[in-house]
């Protein structure tokens, strides 16, 4: 089994920055790509930035320049720094890891954390 566990959010201003963070742990062979989605109340669940195994990252274009997502191997972590932020930025935010376990590779997601950003 692997469970990921998100941490890091909570109620910020305007402007203001959050971090936040998903460590994954478990029967871990290998973990390759990691991303971030974030879903808004009635909304669908979209794509934030994404970062491969080899460390290069792609961000969706509402975030680029506000959002840098990171990655720690050695940690099964992921992080994504969030500044800048504005009320539209407001969601539950997930983290979704590729993980490869002994008999296999598939998806694995965070529970999810809460991101609020205040006007």
């Amino acid at each position: 089994q692997v469970q990921l566990v998100e941490s890091g959010g909570g109620l910020v201003q305007a402007g203001g920055s959050l971090r936040l963070s998903c460590a994954a742990s478990g029967s871990i062979f290998s973990i390759n790509a990691m991303a971030w989605y974030r879903q808004a109340p009635g909304k669908q669940r979209d794509l934030v930035a994404s970062i491969t195994s080899g460390g290069s990252t792609n961000y969706a274009d509402s975030v680029k320049g506000r959002f840098t997502m990171s990655r720690d191997s050695a940690k099964n972590a992921v992080y994504l720094q969030m500044n800048s932020l504005k009320p539209e930025d407001t969601a539950a935010y997930y983290c979704k890891m590729d993980v490869t376990i002994v008999n296999g590779r598939r998806d694995y997601w965070g529970q999810g954390t809460q991101v609020t950003v205040s006007s």
